[in-house]
């Protein structure tokens, strides 16, 4: 039997791995307002939590060793990952550049929040999780990354983006 994908061009694999990426966020949604409908915010922000530290993780070491990255590979390493992560891909318009010594995540417009308010409904406080996601990836890329919540609903210090995520190699250690 052929493998599907070999028939494929290679601006239909870019497509399709775009596709893919939305459908995690399809998914994650789709989960967590089934909980957040039977059981409140607060017990699918616990259960939320609880996925995006095991999720990150494994995404995380996954797109690590796909990159062939060293163990300790740094912001340069961190910044390869987070270009080819889900949340990347998926989102409409995401932002990754430096600033001093600094790497800097922003996601200027966020899949996730236009989707809800889409659907009338409030945005997701995903500062919590949103850090839990951030810095459990840029940890498992190299563990001397710190990560530092810039502004992520709701704890919004820009309004200019979705949510915006500094990273920085600890001097300690």
């Amino acid at each position: 039997m052929t493998d599907q994908l070999d028939l494929l061009t290679k601006e239909e694999l870019k497509d399709l791995v775009r596709i893919y990426a939305r459908n995690i966020y399809a998914l994650d949604g789709v989960w967590f307002q089934s909980v957040e409908a039977e059981c409140g915010m607060n017990d699918a922000m616990l259960h939320d939590k609880q996925a995006w530290t095991r999720f990150t993780r494994t995404e995380a070491l996954r797109i690590k060793n796909f990159l062939n990255l060293p163990e300790k590979p740094g912001l340069d390493g961190l910044e390869k990952a987070l270009a080819i992560r889900f949340s990347a891909l998926a989102n409409p318009s995401v932002d990754l550049f430096r600033e001093g010594e600094s790497l800097i995540y922003r996601v200027n417009v966020c899949r996730v929040q236009s989707a809800r308010k889409d659907k009338g409904m409030p945005y997701h406080p995903c500062a919590p999780v949103g850090f839990i996601e951030h810095a459990g990836f840029a940890s498992a890329i190299d563990e001397r990354i710190v990560t530092e919540m810039v502004s992520c609903f709701p704890d919004v210090t820009d309004q200019s983006c979705a949510c915006c995520w500094r990273f920085t190699i600890s001097n300690l250690g």
